[in-house]
């Protein structure tokens, strides 16, 4: 599913114009973009929380010339789906 297929079911299911749906993703992503920049973490109870942690710097490899490289350290988001969701999907 895409964004725009996204739109299109957030729409029918809230009955809610297709810009009104836009607008109201558009502000949550925009929402908990702004609150994980700050180092927060976004939880939905049974859907699953957004997170921010550090992954540390590690050794790769040049997958053309098989040299070791350094891969520095950087702060990546993650989901941990609740458990309504996790019982949904299985």
């Amino acid at each position: 599913m895409n964004k725009a297929e996204l739109i299109d079911a957030i729409a029918s299911k809230a009955n809610l114009s297709k810009a009104d749906a836009k607008k109201a993703l558009d502000a949550f992503v925009d929402t908990t973009s702004d609150a994980l920049k700050k180092g927060d973490r976004v939880a939905l109870v049974g859907f699953g929380s957004f997170s921010v942690t550090e992954r540390g710097a590690r050794t790769g490899r040049n997958p053309q010339t098989g040299q070791p490289i350094t891969i520095q350290a950087k702060k990546v988001v993650k989901f941990k789906a609740g458990s309504d969701l996790a019982s949904t999907v299985q």
